[in-house]
């Protein structure tokens, strides 16, 4: 194993990164970020009726570029010695696709149709379409929710199929299929054109699809034409699921050539970036795992011996090896984090854009300046039991209890409140919304041991993060590894390639470790205390407003 090299690709919301990493050493020896130009450019999205979807060509240039780029990182010969690839991407994030697994926006016609593109994970269109998969679900005899938290959620599969279909004729039609983005890109770095042997993701199948072994894989032909005649034919799409350590193959002979690699590189099968993302953390058994970007996702992994049993009510999703294979993954979230700071950038800079064009250079020098000084200045200010108050609600809500319907509340403004109290409020509402993923788990059964945080966020806000130990009252143990989730796709590959036996030994040899730790300040637990009671109030005054 001396000198071999894995490479992570992880699949984000905005960009894709590559990582080459020393398998032995763990050392990250090349990075590489690529912007999705289409995306970029507000392409086949609507932000009013929370419509994101991605073009198939966005993934396949990030993917080849990406890995290029980070190659070139690298001394001379290294790509000559990488073992193996594994990918990690946005979920639920599906599309359409033809007989031989190729999305439709790929083919003749469809192009330019947002339809036949991949939804992205935070495309709320299909709210609609979740209430309906409750309804049915929750009057069955069997409730196809239960291992999924009990409430089926817009942002997940089934629920954006059917808006899909319902919606859009042409798509229904030449659909033979629909795969997970995390699926996918493996299918497509092998040179498997065909749906039957195309493998499917554990991870991906059983939080968002509704897969479980004890129904024989995903729901029954009547369950899914109860919710649309269409959705009949899909029941037995696949049957049998693969955790992310099983090798999809080989890279294929034309993907090799096009990223310089040897042609015996295994090509790992995909997950999402949260789950890989705490594996190259450092998660252990009930380790809550923060994965902190433009939304959060926590995931938690217990032996299944001793929660294999529960039902954890309210979050997304409990699946034998989605995480770590032999433990059971537990995932929760929230819909927004990151992208409430930047609707509070937009919101500030916004108009001095358009009142200034010829100021834009200064402008944009001034808004990477923005959230650091906001953060500068919010810690200084003196804890006040009248100060503004905030859902962080802005996307809907993922966890606990699934809703994409409600919107944020923020009380307590008045003319003497300005930017760093509202920033200040913003940084709160996170850290409560934290901290009520938390108390579920507690309550249900599954225990918190350690709090880790990763991602640009936990490693660049220390206010950010120094308030989630207060709130939490629990330190926050923040992973050195800038690239978390492309190296825990890296161990990935390296698993897959053969070069250690399982992603235990995989962690132990690869891991980055902790940067810092974040303890709580003890005389600012019982304002925070009293704070999150009244965050509760108010999100369940807002809540019913949106009955």
């Amino acid at each position: 194993m001396e000198n071999s090299f894995v490479i992570g690709v992880d699949f984000g919301t905005d960009s894709v990164r590559s990582l080459v990493v020393n398998a032995q050493t763990g050392q990250e020896v090349g990075s590489a970020v690529h912007y999705y130009p289409r995306w970029q450019k507000g392409l086949y999205c609507d932000p009013a009726v929370q419509q994101y979807r991605q073009h198939p060509l966005d993934y396949l240039e990030g993917l080849e570029h990406s890995i290029r780029g980070a190659l070139q990182q690298c001394p001379a010969g290294t790509a000559a010695l990488v073992k193996g690839i594994a990918v990690d991407t946005t979920g639920s994030t599906p599309g359409p696709v033809d007989e031989t697994g190729t999305p439709l926006a790929l083919l003749p016609g469809f192009e330019e149709n947002p339809n036949a593109m991949f939804v992205l994970w935070k495309d709320h269109t299909a709210n609609k379409e979740a209430a309906l998969i409750n309804d049915i679900a929750h009057s069955n005899g069997s409730d196809y929710t239960k291992y999924c938290g009990g409430i089926y959620s817009s942002e997940w599969f089934w629920a954006k199929i059917l808006h899909v279909v319902t919606e859009d004729a042409a798509v229904n039609e030449k659909a033979a299929s629909w795969v997970e983005h995390c699926d996918w890109i493996p299918a497509v770095l092998t040179g498997n054109r065909s749906l039957s042997t195309l493998l499917r993701s554990r991870c991906a199948a059983g939080h968002k699809a509704m897969w479980h072994a004890s129904w024989e894989g995903l729901p029954p032909k009547d369950f899914l034409e109860k919710l649309h005649p269409s959705l009949g034919k899909y029941d037995k799409t696949y049957t049998d699921t693969v955790e992310a350590t099983v090798p999809a193959g080989t890279i294929s002979s034309e993907w090799a050539s096009r990223l310089g690699l040897p042609e015996d590189v295994v090509i790992g099968t995909g997950a999402f970036d949260a789950h890989m993302g705490a594996v190259g953390g450092g998660i252990q058994s009930y380790s809550l795992c923060k994965v902190i970007g433009t939304s959060t996702c926590d995931i938690l992994v217990a032996p299944m011996e001793e929660a294999g049993h529960l039902f954890v009510k309210g979050i997304c999703g409990q699946v034998d090896g989605s995480v770590i294979p032999g433990m059971l993954g537990l995932e929760a979230g929230q819909s927004a984090y990151g992208d409430v700071f930047a609707w509070l950038r937009r919101l500030i800079m916004g108009p001095l854009y358009a009142l200034l064009p010829d100021d834009a250079e200064k402008l944009a020098a001034a808004e990477d300046k923005l959230l650091g000084y906001l953060s500068q200045q919010a810690q200084q200010l003196p804890l006040k039991d009248n100060d503004p108050l905030a859902l962080d609600w802005f996307n809907g809500r993922r966890t606990p209890d699934a809703n994409h319907t409600v919107k944020s509340t923020i009380t307590g403004l008045h003319l003497g409140i300005d930017a760093v109290q509202l920033f200040r409020a913003l940084v709160e509402a996170t850290a409560f919304g934290a901290q009520s993923i938390a108390e579920r788990f507690a309550k249900e059964g599954v225990p918190i041991r350690e709090v880790i945080a990763l991602g640009g966020v936990a490693k660049k806000s220390s206010y950010a993060m120094q308030v989630l130990a207060d709130v939490m009252n629990r330190p926050i143990r923040i992973v050195n590894s800038e690239n978390a989730c492309a190296l825990g796709a890296a161990m990935f590959a390296a698993v897959a390639a053969g070069l250690y036996a399982d992603i235990n030994s995989a962690q132990q040899a690869m891991t980055s470790g902790f940067e810092t730790v974040w303890q709580p300040r003890q005389e600012n637990v019982p304002y925070y205390a009293a704070r999150y009671r009244q965050f509760q109030e108010l999100g369940a005054f807002t809540e019913k407003l949106y009955v």
